[in-house]
């Protein structure tokens, strides 16, 4: 099967408590915890990386398809946060809203929302995920 990304995600952790090196193909980011759980809150907690993935995809996808269509949208802002409820099957929420600053008819909206459900992490997290960890 081949790999969606050209090169591996690397990711290192020393002794200082949940500060973790993240590096990709062009650069490096620092992730850690907030402080109210022991951390120093330095970068992004892992929740927020994985939403911030979302809003920039999404965000994104929006952008192309708008311009594709020569609408002028010269900006478009993203929400998003989540919860989970605990149960014989955990299941997670994530509300994502998505604002435009001038106003927008309503059949363009539509598309839009519709355009925003098929970013590729949108489609990603909503199939059925296996993670194959070896050490």
């Amino acid at each position: 099967m081949e790999k969606a990304l050209e090169n591996d995600i690397l990711g290192t952790i020393g002794s200082q408590k949940y500060l973790c090196t993240i590096t990709w193909r062009n650069g490096q980011l620092i992730m850690d915890e907030p402080e109210s759980i022991g951390g120093k809150d330095l970068g992004p907690d892992p929740y927020s990386a994985l939403l911030a993935a979302l809003a920039s995809c999404t965000l994104s996808t929006l952008r192309m398809y708008i311009d594709r269509k020569g609408w002028d949208i010269p900006e478009i802002n993203i929400a998003l946060n989540f919860n989970q409820e605990d149960g014989p099957t955990p299941t997670t929420f994530i509300s994502r809203a998505i604002y435009f600053p001038q106003t927008i008819e309503d059949d363009v909206k539509h598309r839009l929302l519709n355009i925003a459900e098929k970013c590729p992490v949108s489609k990603i997290l909503k199939n059925n995920i296996l993670i194959n960890t070896t050490i």
